[in-house]
């Protein structure tokens, strides 16, 4: 069974704000509240993906690609942490995940 609930986000706005974000969502055709929603959920979503992308030059590309295709081989501090982890309960190495 799943609740659904609404929870209500109280902010003063001054006089100059609300009534450009009213002005908006007027020629928008929705209601103040609506319009807060919904530009809020846009920028949301666009800082998310911005946030996620990684972009990278033509050279930066290619030496991040390069360095995948041949790793350096595993230097001692690394070799240390993969024996202490295959050592340790953490390690199931049939385990399907």
């Amino acid at each position: 069974m799943s609740f659904v609930t609404n929870e209500q986000i109280l902010t003063p706005l001054s006089n100059q704000i609300r009534e450009v974000l009213q002005q908006a969502a007027n020629l928008v055709g929705i209601t103040l509240n609506q319009f807060i929603i919904q530009a809020s959920l846009e920028k949301a979503q666009t800082i998310i993906e911005h946030e996620q992308i990684v972009h990278l030059c033509k050279k930066d590309a290619e030496v991040f690609f390069k360095a995948l295709d041949n790793p350096p081989p595993p230097n001692d501090k690394l070799v240390e942490a993969v024996t202490f982890y295959k050592e340790s309960s953490l390690y199931a190495p049939n385990r399907n995940t």
